[in-house]
């Protein structure tokens, strides 16, 4: 039971944190990239030619398990610190959880909707899943490796990268030039949420307010 509890952080860690690039969290992303990039290289050569239906059904078990796995968070961290308001803070508007948003307009859309947020995954989930697994300083350098927290962070960022891999290995990305107004609508309307939100609840989604020890604060010291 209080491996359970710790695991899951009722009552706070106990233990400390590793450290960001530490080796245990070298080793744990690195682990879960390796998985990442095989699955959607054999599951993308797999099922290169088939017809698009049949490639989607990929698209469709990696966008369910994606909001699965955060709704499961959301509500879990509300009730970890008892705070019925507590999904505020966890509202998709990071560039990496756009992709909760994005995942499933490529899996369940269709038309020019899911031609671009197919293109949407393809350039971004990749680019999240390594920002999100290497370039998490704000979650390694505050929670243990092995957490639920970083655990989840982990497992969400490389669906994205998976998705991304799977997506350009399967031939499903079109890159149409007609269709960039509509991937880059996508990306300013989260913006414009996201410093929305940060004013109204003083909080940092899409990392606008301060780096907080992510790659970001290489920019804000520019």
């Amino acid at each position: 039971m209080n491996v359970i509890q710790e695991f899951f952080g009722f009552g706070g860690y106990q233990r400390e944190p590793e450290g960001y690039l530490s080796w245990q969290h070298l080793t744990f992303v690195s682990i879960l990239v390796v998985i990442m990039i095989a699955m959607a290289v054999v599951l993308g050569l797999r099922n290169q030619g088939k017809t698009m239906s049949a490639r989607n059904r990929v698209l469709v078990f990696a966008a369910i398990a994606i909001d699965s796995l955060e709704i499961f968070k959301i509500v879990l961290m509300c009730i970890r610190g008892n705070d019925p308001m507590g999904w505020l803070y966890e509202l998709p508007l990071f560039l990496c959880s756009i992709q909760l948003i994005t995942l499933p307009l490529a899996a369940f859309s269709k038309g020019r909707v899911k031609e671009a947020a197919l293109d949407f995954v393809f350039i971004f989930g990749i680019l999240g899943a390594i920002l999100g697994t290497y370039g998490a300083g704000q979650n390694y350098g505050c929670y243990p490796v092995l957490c639920f927290d970083n655990v989840v962070s982990g497992i969400t960022h490389c669906i994205s990268g998976f998705a991304s891999l799977y997506i350009a290995v399967s031939g499903m990305a079109s890159m149409k030039r007609k269709n960039i107004f509509i991937t880059f609508a996508i990306l300013c309307s989260t913006c414009i949420a996201a410093y929305v939100a940060n004013v109204l609840i003083d909080y940092n989604y899409m990392f606008l307010m301060a780096g907080d020890g992510t790659p970001y604060d290489i920019v804000y010291n520019w």
